[in-house]
């Protein structure tokens, strides 16, 4: 059975900083703050769900800086949660936080409320991109928060995002390393959207910022998952899940956009094995032949248009990610 969230969104809460792409209430869809009553009906609609399972289903505090917020309001979440671990309705809990709200008192009261698994917004290792993009933090905050997480026992997720205001393929290539380096259990890949009202609409309707196109986030994201699928380290998300149409004003947003970055790695495969035009075989492993074909046939129609005529081939002793070449 695969790994289930019970999410509870916090909408912009507890950050002393309103970051170049943050707006909350957009990313969420709520604008209140979750009460223990929220919490209670998120868990009891889900143990009712047809594949509930309880030792792989996680309470998951996302959205806001949930460590950040104010001391009472964390612990009522957590102490509302634990009567679920306790009763063993759910497996543990998962919090989403900025790195420069963590330290060892915050660590050691998580730690008795059950808390399993912490995620931190990096976005950037570049500092002047951090700063730029007004996150009020540094890398060095990064780092020295993940130490912590690993050293006191905890799973360790970290977030990234691509395309944003003052970096470029090169900096969020340097970012995907150095988080790599860090050696997270999970990470998520985010490429930048544009929402309404933040400061990123001001700054692209001026013309100071280009957001990254879908295409752009794609190849370029394929290198980066590329890059963490070598290392082991678990990709769970790479695209914003759902927005807010009304607050969508330009980036890289698609519902495809996982599968089509997916779809470029195979199409960088391919295109590092075939030199010359004409007709080749491209065997890959049976569960990847969409993600090989490519989103309504693009790589396909790629070759094609190279002279190179491809027939995609599934093969169970090939593994993800890996091709063989069939002249």
């Amino acid at each position: 059975m695969s790994h289930s969230n019970i999410s509870i969104f916090i909408p912009h809460n507890g950050c002393n900083h309103r970051c170049s792409f943050c707006n909350q209430i957009y990313i969420t869809g709520q604008q209140k703050m979750p009460d223990e009553i929220d919490i209670e009906n998120a868990v009891n609609v889900a143990i009712k769900s047809k594949n509930y399972d309880k030792n792989n289903t996680q309470l998951a505090f996302f959205g806001g800086s949930f460590t950040a917020i104010d001391r009472d309001l964390m612990l009522k979440y957590l102490e509302t949660g634990y009567k679920f671990v306790k009763d063993n309705y759910i497996e543990s809990i998962r919090i989403s936080t900025r790195p420069d709200a963590i330290d060892k008192e915050i660590l050691d009261i998580l730690k008795e409320y059950k808390v399993k698994s912490i995620e931190l917004g990096a976005q950037s290792m570049a500092d002047d991109v951090l700063l730029a993009n007004n996150r009020g933090h540094g890398a060095k905050d990064v780092e020295n928060a993940s130490m912590l997480i690993r050293e006191n026992g905890f799973e360790l997720g970290l977030q990234m995002m691509t395309g944003l205001y003052k970096s470029d393929f090169e900096k969020d290539y340097y970012t995907a390393k150095k988080i790599a380096s860090l050696k997270p259990d999970t990470v998520r890949i985010y490429p930048t959207v544009v929402l309404k009202n933040t400061q990123l609409e001001k700054l692209y309707k001026s013309g100071e910022y280009e957001p990254i196109s879908v295409e752009k986030a794609c190849s370029d994201g394929a290198k980066i998952l590329k890059l963490f699928y070598d290392k082991g380290i678990r990709v769970i998300r790479f695209g914003l899940h759902s927005i807010d149409e009304k607050s969508f004003v330009a980036g890289a947003f698609h519902p495809a956009l996982s599968e089509m970055a997916q779809s470029y790695i195979y199409r960088d495969l391919i295109e590092n094995e075939i030199k010359k035009k004409g007709f080749y075989k491209v065997l890959v492993n049976i569960n990847e032949i969409s993600k090989a074909i490519g989103n309504k046939k693009s790589n396909i129609d790629y070759f094609k248009n190279k002279g190179v005529i491809l027939e995609i081939i599934g093969d169970e002793n090939i593994s993800r990610f890996q091709i063989k070449i069939e002249k």
